[in-house]
């Protein structure tokens, strides 16, 4: 039962930066194919580019996780790149902030669109995949937000709440393929750069004074998708050391 990536196909959403693009190169750089997909398909080519150069094999295909359409498209291209997909990294989320009595219902819509649909979006697509080869492996990123509600946070919260539940309840219906969710803490990403909210954005400069790289949750995901295919990963949370939350 081999603990390697090597030659695994894997497909990451959201990639263009933060977590997303540091797992794609971690995991390219251990010997996986990455397939990255994102709406900046400018900093997707330098990734790649980046990969590539470094020995590694990589592809990448505009991506918008709010279209199912979009999504199936995304993943039938890592098949015809390379006739397989091994795993689904379904990263792409949103975080702007605010309390519930600015009624920034727009955004509470986008983040309802991006966090949980295009964790759904993206299951739809991989999923009759991976049941037709036997086997696979979805990875979803929630947050540590999926375990603990914190003010301005509150619809943030209820869409990674909803990850967490969409992704047991496919794990306990799932025999041959494997389900991991991936619950970060305080990462120092561009997430929450479309704060609009002058509290919010505030309180999530505190919280930031203590952060880890995304790099750290690029190694919980290469730690689940290396495990041998009988051993799953059910769920990681990772902060940082001196993190309350």
């Amino acid at each position: 039962m081999s603990r390697s990536i090597e030659g695994k196909v894997i497909a990451i959403t959201g990639a263009s930066s933060g977590i997303g693009e540091a797992t794609a190169r971690l995991l390219a750089g251990s010997g996986a194919r990455v397939v990255l997909g994102a709406r900046r398909t400018e900093r997707l080519e330098g990734i790649v580019r980046d990969i590539r150069g470094k020995g590694g094999t990589a592809e990448f295909r505009e991506l918008d996780v709010r279209s199912r359409e979009d999504t199936a498209a995304f993943v039938d291209f890592a098949g015809e790149k390379f006739g397989w997909l091994d795993v689904i990294f379904n990263n792409a989320g949103v975080m702007p902030l605010s309390p519930m009595s600015a009624l920034k219902t727009d955004e509470w819509d986008n983040m309802i669109d991006v966090n949980i649909r295009g964790v759904l979006n993206g299951i739809a697509a991989a999923l009759p995949v991976m049941e037709a080869q036997g086997g696979g492996h979805i990875i979803n990123n929630a947050s540590i937000g999926a375990h603990v509600v914190v003010p301005t946070g509150a619809v943030y919260c209820g869409t990674k709440y909803a990850v967490w539940a969409i992704s047991e309840g496919l794990r306990q219906e799932s025999k041959n393929v494997r389900v991991t969710i991936i619950s970060p803490g305080v990462i120092e990403t561009e997430l929450g750069s479309d704060i609009t909210d002058d509290t919010a954005k505030g309180a999530l400069e505190e919280f930031r004074k203590i952060s880890l790289t995304p790099d750290a949750i690029a190694g919980a995901v290469l730690y689940a998708a290396s495990q041998p295919d009988n051993v799953d990963v059910n769920e990681i949370i990772v902060r940082p050391t001196a993190s309350a939350f």
